[in-house]
């Protein structure tokens, strides 16, 4: 793992609370509850790719959440916080809190990785920037 000093973009107080403190956002407060196009979301904190958008589900929490992360992308440790046990789930290269994952997710994994919104970055796929953008030119005309 890399020092976040190392690799970290400039972060807003909000990501660097989050990320390097372990702390949570509100719920309901992410724009990426809604985002529904393929692509990538990666750690806010060091660029690492973290979750495929084919694994986002709508949990309900508040969060973003997703039932599998990429290979080698986050790393899980035991959370003794808040008066319980929970797995935290941090991300491989920087080591930056991402949220937790609990066992009462959807198949294939069964997994809920519930991830703070203001630690992710959404890279959408290029075919699908290259439709939106196209879409949102015929809109223009």
């Amino acid at each position: 793992m890399t020092k976040p000093s190392e690799t970290a973009p400039e972060l807003t107080t909000e990501q660097y609370r989050v990320l390097r403190q372990h702390g949570t956002e509100r719920p309901g407060t992410s724009p990426l509850n809604h985002e529904k196009r393929a692509g990538v979301y990666h750690c806010a904190g060091c660029g690492q790719a973290l979750f495929e958008s084919n694994t986002k589900f709508d949990s309900g929490s508040g969060w973003p959440s997703f039932f599998a992360p990429m290979p080698g992308g986050v790393g899980t440790q035991t959370d003794h916080g808040h008066f319980m046990t929970r797995v935290e789930v941090h991300c491989a290269k920087c080591g930056g809190h991402l949220g937790h994952v609990f066992p009462d997710g959807p198949r294939p994994t069964g997994q809920r990785y519930c991830i703070n919104g203001v630690a992710l970055t959404f890279a959408p796929n290029a075919a699908t920037s290259a439709a939106t953008s196209a879409a949102t030119t015929r809109a223009a005309e």
